[in-house]
């Protein structure tokens, strides 16, 4: 199970954050990534995720929902979903998803829910 929560935003849509483990051959595997996910709607936010691969994702509770920043950061891009490693490193910005699942662009394989 992911750890993470949401956000409802005035205009009725939500703001999905989870945290997942990065399983990527030569990650640390107790490095774990920040995703946000801007949907209509909660499930919508996990289909979203699964439609990319990631099948284990859940959502239960709401322990880790984004702050003012990071539902910054997801509304102002274009696609709505984000990611970054955790913990935050200096100045590391936002990655569009695209560069967290690219095969063969070191982070090959998907992320799994953090126990």
């Amino acid at each position: 199970m992911a750890g993470g929560g949401f956000c409802r935003l005035p205009n009725g849509t939500v703001v999905v954050a989870l945290t997942l483990i990065h399983t990527a051959e030569g990650a640390d595997p107790a490095a774990p990534v920040r995703v946000l996910v801007h949907a209509a709607n909660r499930a919508r936010a996990l289909t979203r995720l699964r439609n990319l691969g990631l099948r284990a994702v859940y959502l239960r509770g709401n322990a880790q929902p984004p702050t003012p920043d990071e539902i910054t950061a997801v509304l102002h891009h274009p696609d709505g979903l984000l990611w970054k490693a955790l913990p935050q490193t200096g100045q590391e910005l936002w990655h569009p998803i695209r560069a967290l699942l690219r095969p063969g662009g070191g982070h090959a394989d998907p992320v799994r829910p953090a126990a």
